[in-house]
């Protein structure tokens, strides 16, 4: 009797293959698109920056204090989002799940009593989920496009702290597409934290000088330098945004 063939959705030689490409990528957009509808998550607010900026700061020179920084701010706006009236207008914190500026703002949501996000991505270092993500909500993506996808899908606000190739990779996407009003929600805020870095690293003013840029775009970004500051920069915005997508916004006070 000859034995039934395996169906080619239960066949793994040939999902994992070069031809089966296709259907990766779409698995990579279906199964979180059906994850965060039955977990709720409508709104995200995500941090990027570095994997190796841990507790104790890094190698080199004025790193120290960036993870608590992160932690915090991730802390106050976590807190802020469990005061709202209705579930639809709460906002997940959301990171690539991974270790450094990454983990401290997942840590600062778990402090908060709060479910976080972590997209995570398949590298050969570096990049491990962090153990404050939820565990519901912990995604390892193999496409970075996919994952990039996710990080702006839900998206009310961006903060980028000191980061390497990676976080300037994602600030200067996120940059374009809010440049380019590609952004369905194009008045989404984008923070730098701490102005010293940024405009040590990236003299934006000279692109704008230079006519590469026009001197309007350098209005897209806001600099933050301490969490309080942040913290009161993105609460009218995000009332904003998400009371324009989601109606009638109300955060518990009066």
């Amino acid at each position: 009797m000859t034995l039934r063939a395996r169906k080619a959705y239960d066949n793994q030689d040939f999902l994992n293959s070069r031809d089966a490409r296709t259907v990766r990528i779409l698995c990579e957009y279906l199964e979180p698109e059906k994850r965060l509808e039955d977990c709720e998550v409508s709104n995200t607010v995500v941090f990027f920056g570095s994997a190796r900026l841990g507790p104790e700061g890094a190698a080199g020179e004025r790193m120290e204090g960036y993870y608590w920084a992160a932690e915090e701010l991730a802390f106050r706006l976590a807190t802020w989002s469990k005061t709202m009236a209705k579930k639809e207008h709460m906002f997940h914190v959301c990171t690539g799940g991974g270790p450094g500026i990454m983990e401290a703002a997942n840590r600062g949501a778990r402090r908060a009593g709060a479910d976080t996000i972590g997209y995570n991505i398949s590298l050969p270092f570096e990049q491990h989920p962090n153990e404050f993500i939820s565990e519901k909500l912990n995604f390892e993506f193999h496409y970075f496009f996919m994952r990039k996808l996710w990080f702006i899908y839900h998206a009310k606000a961006v903060i980028v702290f000191p980061g390497g190739f990676g976080t300037f990779d994602e600030l200067f996407e996120i940059l374009t597409l809010k440049q380019t009003k590609t952004l369905e929600k194009a008045e989404i805020p984008i923070l730098l934290y701490d102005e010293i870095f940024w405009r040590e690293m990236v003299n934006f003013e000279g692109l704008a000088e230079r006519g590469l840029i026009s001197h309007e775009d350098l209005n897209i970004f806001h600099y933050v330098s301490s969490p309080e500051e942040g913290f009161e920069y993105l609460k009218p915005r995000l009332i904003s945004l998400i009371d324009d997508v989601n109606g009638i916004f109300h955060d518990g006070n009066p």
